[in-house]
């Protein structure tokens, strides 16, 4: 089963799903940038609809608090649009995380995450489906991040939620798998995030060697890296037999991201991307596993 803000789906109910996606976010108490706020709940119920009308069906929705997480707008953007949205729990990483949260350890961020997957958040009845995106500094994990990353991992263990992460620029993601394997969380249940932005192939292949999901997830951010780069990364893996361990999505955190304002919209990886994999030759059962049914797996909770 798959906790979305409507209550819980089977993994046939899922379908072609955007596996790391932002409908409504704030990020602007950092990064001082208006276009960094999506508050217009009329242009996302637009934006949903066209990324229906491509073929999705569900949304993995990554704004958690500190981030301007508002899962009671998420619900209703769900009802009218009927696009499954999974809702998260979890901080992001320094300097994103609350001021309330900035000194706390492991077994702190571990309960807090904890009471919102049992409890639900905030009163609101609705349940995150997902711990995350619980994220680390470019080529460093500083130590709020260490007990965050490690909070998050009992969250995992205690309840059965996959946890789903943030690399800066796709760094320190084999360091983000071994401090939840050291905890003993299983690799079904971990999602390392943004590894199409790594532009180093062999410590993604590292990643995906220890058998934990991947996320190839800025598809169209080409400010960072040509999609031409992730292809290249993506059909090698896909000859190497990882296919199962990825999935994809385009991250989309601005104003400027979204169709009404001239951006390419949710929809990008099903117009743009896919065609591209399909004219190199990457077979229709490679796309539903990294479409339908990778994410159908990962996002599922698991067994405790």
């Amino acid at each position: 089963m798959l906790q979305t803000v409507r209550g819980k789906i089977k993994q046939n109910e899922f379908g072609i799903c955007a596996a790391h996606e932002h409908l409504s976010i704030d990020l602007s108490r950092i990064k001082k940038d208006p276009d960094t706020i999506l508050d217009d709940e009329a242009g996302m119920e637009s934006e949903l609809h066209h990324f229906y009308q491509a073929g999705g069906r569900s949304m993995v929705e990554l704004t958690n608090e500190g981030m301007g997480r508002d899962v009671q707008r998420l619900k209703r953007l769900s009802e009218v649009t009927n696009v499954h949205i999974i809702a998260c729990t979890g901080f992001y990483k320094d300097p994103f995380i609350p001021d309330f949260a900035q000194k706390w350890d492991r077994d702190a961020f571990a309960l807090y995450f904890t009471k919102e997957i049992e409890e639900g958040i905030q009163n609101t009845g609705i349940y995150p489906g997902v711990i995350g995106e619980v994220g680390t500094s470019v080529n460093e994990i500083k130590p709020v991040e260490k007990e965050l990353i490690i909070g998050a991992g009992k969250a995992a263990l205690a309840t059965g939620l996959t946890v789903t992460t943030h690399t800066s620029l796709g760094t320190m993601g084999v360091e983000q798998v071994n401090m939840l394997f050291d905890l003993g969380v299983p690799k079904d249940q971990i999602i390392i995030g943004h590894q199409d932005l790594n532009t180093n192939k062999d410590e993604v292949l590292d990643v995906l060697r220890a058998g934990v999901y991947i996320g190839f997830d800025t598809i169209g951010k080409t400010n960072y890296r040509p999609d031409e780069d992730r292809i290249a990364f993506l059909l090698d893996f896909i000859e190497r037999g990882y296919h199962k361990q990825i999935l994809l999505s385009a991250d989309l955190t601005r104003k400027s991201h979204w169709k009404k304002h001239g951006g390419p919209g949710y929809d990008l990886v099903l117009q743009g991307f896919i065609p591209k994999l399909q004219e190199h030759g990457v077979t229709n059962d490679v796309i539903q596993d990294m479409l339908i049914n990778n994410p159908a797996h990962a996002f599922s909770i698991k067994e405790r």
